[in-house]
């Protein structure tokens, strides 16, 4: 590993210990955390110079605690001033280590940050945004860059997210016991989002973000090490890597989207595979069944598969009948009509498709159209499968997905046509 990348690493590991330890000693976790980003900043100027020191989290601790009682001392009038420096007088057990000391606050504070940047006041916009700076360490930038707005707007997002976070009395401690269930699945729902968002972007020129899903996997890393008897946080971290497994075969030289039957199963990540089908053989055999780990069975019967036709379509069908039972919804439901169509045939597949258009629950997607176009051609319907791409295309916000889509629309023009059928 170069030594850039190394300091990358230490700095996105360290960012919710030194941010933990700052809001368990001030409290103030807006000002807390802009304190631990300018210490990021200071690290990733300062270090490829002058070398990484012996303790990291400690000089980080030490650098933003001075940036953070410099900027509360400024924001302070002079007739609070007493009161303030007593509040801010650092309890004896959370004092910064001094160099060569390895006395660092508990990882346990990764699941504490997650939870209060997860809290359910906040928009699932916010929680993503908040959890990836607060926690994953990101600038403002990089996540503005990441979800294709401007610095500014993503700057304001995260500013209300923390001041929602105050307003809503929330303190930098573990959730009550009998809250935990409800906010660990807010904590893994954006883990979710935040892997998705990476692994296919819903907009803009790539298909995928690598440092998104790259970054979501290393918090649910985390999280699993914190908790490794919970199947849930199991079966999310096997189904990041059973589907992660595939990227570099999901794109062309040129960054064109490669389908999953097209795909060259050769340069898939077996290493992932077998971590991922690990974990969720752990889970299955020793906790209660969750929707991320029937996901994960799901992702790992198509891993399994040497080929795209060896794949055990009844078995997919099976899980996600399961999948609808636990957590039915839209995209359950959409995947599996695919599923339902590969057993069954296409026409079933459309059949069941058109029922479910007609509840209005599957509007808003551009996805419907794609999956339409796919179970059409497969039943013939050439004209009607290409209009279905066309209209697929013009919805999708992803350029590779666009171009794939149009790509197959126009493989279905009438001068097209294989020479048998002309």
């Amino acid at each position: 590993m170069n030594p850039a990348s190394r300091i990358e690493d230490l700095l996105r590991a360290h960012a919710p210990q030194v941010l933990g330890a700052l809001v368990r000693r001030y409290g103030h976790f807006d000002a807390a955390e802009d304190a631990v980003q300018e210490a990021l900043l200071a690290a990733a100027r300062q270090w490829p110079e002058s070398g990484i020191p012996d303790n990291p989290r400690g000089w980080l601790i030490r650098v933003a605690s001075r940036r953070l009682t410099d900027q509360l001392r400024s924001e302070q009038a002079r007739r609070r001033r007493e009161e303030a420096a007593a509040a801010l007088t650092p309890r004896e057990d959370f004092r910064a280590p001094p160099p060569g000391e390895s006395r660092a606050p508990s990882e346990d504070d990764t699941l504490t940050l997650l939870f209060l940047c997860c809290h359910p006041a906040l928009s699932a916009p916010s929680q993503i945004a908040l959890t990836l700076r607060a926690v994953g360490g990101l600038t403002t930038a990089e996540i503005a860059r990441a979800f294709l707005v401007p610095e500014a707007t993503m700057g304001r997002r995260i500013s209300r997210a923390k001041k929602t976070v105050k307003e809503a009395g929330a303190h930098f401690a573990p959730p009550d016991p009998a809250d935990v269930p409800a906010r660990l699945s807010a904590v893994l729902q954006v883990l979710y989002l935040i892997y998705n968002e990476g692994y296919t972007a819903t907009s803009g020129p790539a298909l995928r973000r690598a440092d998104l899903s790259a970054e979501a996997i290393r918090l649910t890393r985390a999280v699993h090490r914190l908790l490794p008897g919970d199947g849930e946080v199991a079966g999310l971290l096997a189904l990041m890597l059973l589907t992660d497994a595939r990227r570099a075969a999901r794109t062309g030289p040129g960054g064109e989207l490669i389908p999953l039957t097209e795909q060259d199963r050769g340069r898939w990540d077996r290493t992932a595979v077998a971590e991922g089908v690990a974990l969720l053989s752990r889970a299955l055999t020793t906790t209660p069944l969750g929707p991320y780990q029937l996901q994960a069975a799901i992702a790992a019967v198509h891993d399994e598969a040497p080929t795209a036709d060896d794949t055990d379509w009844p078995e997919i069908l099976g899980l996600y009948d399961l999948l609808a039972d636990l957590t039915p919804g839209p995209v359950v439901d959409l995947n599996r009509v695919v599923a339902l169509a590969m057993v069954h045939g296409p026409q079933e597949g459309l059949d069941r498709l058109a029922a479910l258009e007609a509840t209005g629950s599957l509007s808003g997607t551009h996805r419907v159209a794609a999956v339409r176009a796919h179970l059409l051609e497969r039943a013939g319907h050439r004209e009607a499968a290409r209009t279905a791409y066309q209209e697929a295309a013009s919805a999708t916000l992803s350029i590779p997905e666009r171009r794939y889509l149009l790509l197959r629309a126009a493989a279905l023009a009438p001068d097209r046509r294989p020479e048998a059928e002309k």
